[in-house]
């Protein structure tokens, strides 16, 4: 029971959305069925650092990455810091342990060139053509995850003052501009979504064919089947276009703390994994502006 009091913490005062809930369950679950299958005197109740570690090590025995691991290690290490706080245990034998070293994993945005035959290579000419370019233009004109332009609803977009209300992580609000032609592509969409047979889910900007709320895997076959049309690139997900669009933002002048009130974040720590990009393209500036630069 104290996982599902857990699990209910997470969804209701956290916000965490049902995938994140899915892998804290699992991940969980399978530590819970080490324990089991180590020692039958060995509970969830009594567990130690030592056989705590003993897991980790099984885990890498088994192939995980680095960044797998420590993924698990945080699911379980908030569920005991879960477990203290309702007097359940009396301390969390991962607590003083420290995420394992990873390397991190940087994929090329793609280019403005890329991006603008990508967007002007889909021809609207029905609902699934004009679904798909917004698909497209919102996730890159906005920086928006997947999972807030699936929750996105009509009544968010303000066509008037061109800005739409994104509910983030954790349930917060921010408000994002929205580009003219953004705009006209969503008018454009919208008179084909008016179109179609049947209207379940009313509410909800992007529906399937049949009238109801889309889901990830449909959103993310639209945006690989396009981004493959136009880019070798081996990472071509919605998630790339939001690292493309805070990449092309900082390239173009625009400060971190601007573009991480855009992208929702809840820190600057984590809007600067995409500066990297940006640091090559200052480096270039920097190379071909200092008067000592071996290019002058």
């Amino acid at each position: 029971m104290s996982l599902v009091a857990f699990l209910d913490h997470l969804k209701l005062e956290k916000k965490y959305s049902i995938h994140t809930l899915k892998a804290y369950k699992k991940d969980i679950e399978d530590f819970i069925t080490f324990l089991k299958n180590k020692s039958t005197e060995i509970s969830y109740l009594t567990v130690d650092y030592a056989v705590a570690r003993s897991w980790i090590v099984d885990l890498s025995e088994k192939g995980y990455t680095n960044r797998t691991i420590n993924r698990k290690v945080t699911s379980v290490k908030k569920y005991y810091s879960f477990l203290v706080h309702i007097g359940e245990v009396n301390l969390n034998p991962l607590s003083a342990h420290k995420s394992l070293k990873t390397d991190m994993k940087i994929h090329p945005p793609f280019s403005v060139k890329e991006m603008e035959e990508l967007i002007e290579g889909i021809h609207v000419v029905d609902f699934k053509s004009a679904r798909a370019r917004l698909i497209i233009e919102v996730l890159y004109s906005t920086g928006m995850r997947r999972a807030e332009l699936i929750s996105l609803k009509i009544q968010d977009i303000n066509f008037e003052t061109q800005q739409i209300k994104v509910k983030g992580k954790g349930g917060k609000y921010r408000i994002v501009p929205m580009l003219t032609s953004l705009n006209n592509t969503l008018k454009q969409y919208i008179a084909f979504r008016s179109e179609l047979p049947v209207i379940e889910d009313k509410q909800f900007l992007l529906l399937t064919e049949r009238g109801k709320k889309t889901y990830g895997t449909l959103l993310y076959r639209v945006v690989t089947a396009a981004l493959t049309e136009v880019s070798s690139k081996l990472k071509r997900s919605p998630h790339m276009l939001r690292h493309t669009f805070a990449t092309h933002l900082l390239n173009e002048g625009a400060d971190l703390a601007s573009v991480k009130e855009l992208m929702g974040h809840a820190s600057l720590s984590s809007t600067q994994v995409y500066t990297h990009t940006s640091i090559n393209e200052l480096a270039n500036v920097y190379k071909n502006a200092h008067p000592r630069s071996e290019k002058k």
